[in-house]
C-alpha cells in the first residue's frame, strides 16, 4: 500500500463520486479504478459498494477508512520528524477564494504566512465567494476565505478574519435605474434587482426582501459579487453587494451606494477549513497567521 493510493482512497470516502476524486487528484478514471481494486485485492476484502451512479463504503471501507487516517497522519509526522530541516515546512497549500478576496484580505495573511514557511508551496483558485465552503467539504481546497454560513456545517472549522459591511448599490449614470431613484421615494418594488444566485448573499438579500415585505423585480440571478458589481455598473439593476467588492471593483466609478431602509447584517469573512485538517501541520500553521 502507498501512500498515493491511501490519499485516492481518502478522497473517494468524502466525494463518494470516481470522476470528482479523478479530477481533483489529478488522475484519469481508469487509474483511479484500478488503483482500489489493487487495495481491495490487498487487503482481501470489498471495501467500496458501487454501481454506474453512486459508491458507498462497506463496513470494511468504514474500518479501512480509520487505518487510512492514522496511517496517513504518522506519515506526515514522520516526515516532518526525520527531515534535517525539519523547522522548515514542506509542501502544498490549496486555497480558495473570490476575486475580491485575493485582493482585499489573501495578500496580508500570505505575507505573514510566508515570512514563517517560505518553503510551502501555494496554490490559489478564485471562484465565485458562494462556493467557498462547497470547495472545502468536497476537498479540492485545503482552506477558503468564505463567508460564515448560517447554518454553519459541524464538520467544519471557521477562523474569522473581519466584519464585511454590505450595502446597496445602483449606477451612477443616466438610465431607467437612475430615474426611479430620482423619484420622490425609492420604489423598492419596482426597481430590477440583481441577486446572487445561491449562498450567503443570496440569504441575505431574500431576508432584506423579506422584512420590507417587498415583492421584488428580480432582474437577474448572477454567479459572483464581482459579476454582479459590473452588471450594476452597466446600468441593468441595483443590487446589495459586500463594500469591500465595490472598493476593489474597476466600475467603481459608475457605481453608487445608495441608503437602506432597514439594515443589514455584515458578514463574518474567515479562513475556513474542514475539522479533520486541523492537525496538518500546514493548515495548521496558515492558520496561526489570520
Amino acid at each position: 500500500m502507498d501512500i498515493k493510493t491511501i490519499k485516492l482512497y481518502l478522497h473517494l470516502t468524502e466525494s463518494l463520486h470516481f470522476s470528482r476524486t479523478a479530477q481533483a487528484m489529478h488522475v484519469s478514471p481508469s487509474t483511479l479504478s484500478r488503483a482500489m481494486q489493487r487495495l481491495e485485492d490487498e487487503v482481501g476484502a470489498k471495501l467500496l459498494q458501487r454501481d454506474n451512479r453512486s459508491v458507498a463504503l462497506t463496513s470494511a471501507g468504514v474500518e479501512y477508512r480509520h487505518f487510512a487516517e492514522q496511517t496517513l497522519d504518522h506519515w506526515t509526522k514522520l516526515k516532518t520528524k526525520i527531515d534535517p530541516k525539519q523547522d522548515l515546512l514542506r509542501g502544498k497549500l490549496n486555497l480558495y477564494c473570490s476575486v475580491t478576496a485575493a485582493y482585499s484580505h489573501l495578500p496580508g495573511l500570505l505575507d505573514r504566512f510566508r515570512r514563517e514557511h517560505p518553503l510551502v508551496e501555494i496554490a490559489l483558485t478564485t471562484g465565485d465567494a458562494a462556493n467557498a465552503v462547497s470547495e472545502v467539504r468536497n476537498n479540492r481546497a485545503d482552506i477558503a476565505i468564505a463567508a460564515l454560513p448560517d447554518p454553519f456545517p459541524d464538520n467544519l472549522h471557521f477562523a474569522k478574519i473581519d466584519d464585511i459591511p454590505l450595502v446597496i448599490i445602483a449606477p451612477t449614470f443616466r438610465c431607467r435605474v437612475q430615474e426611479l431613484l430620482t423619484e420622490s421615494y425609492i420604489p423598492w418594488d419596482r426597481l430590477p434587482f440583481i441577486v446572487p444566485e445561491h449562498g450567503p448573499g443570496r440569504r441575505r438579500t431574500d431576508n432584506w426582501f423579506k422584512q420590507l415585505g417587498l415583492s421584488p423585480n428580480i432582474y437577474a440571478q448572477v454567479s459572483g459579487q464581482e459579476a454582479i458589481a459590473s452588471m450594476v455598473a452597466l446600468g441593468c439593476g441595483v443590487s446589495i453587494t459586500p463594500e469591500v467588492v465595490i472598493t476593489n471593483s474597476p466600475v467603481r466609478d459608475r457605481i453608487q451606494i445608495i441608503p437602506t431602509p432597514i439594515a443589514i447584517p455584515p458578514f463574518e469573512l474567515g479562513c475556513c477549513c474542514r475539522n479533520k485538517r486541523l492537525d496538518d501541520p500546514i493548515v495548521a500553521a496558515f492558520l496561526k497567521v489570520v
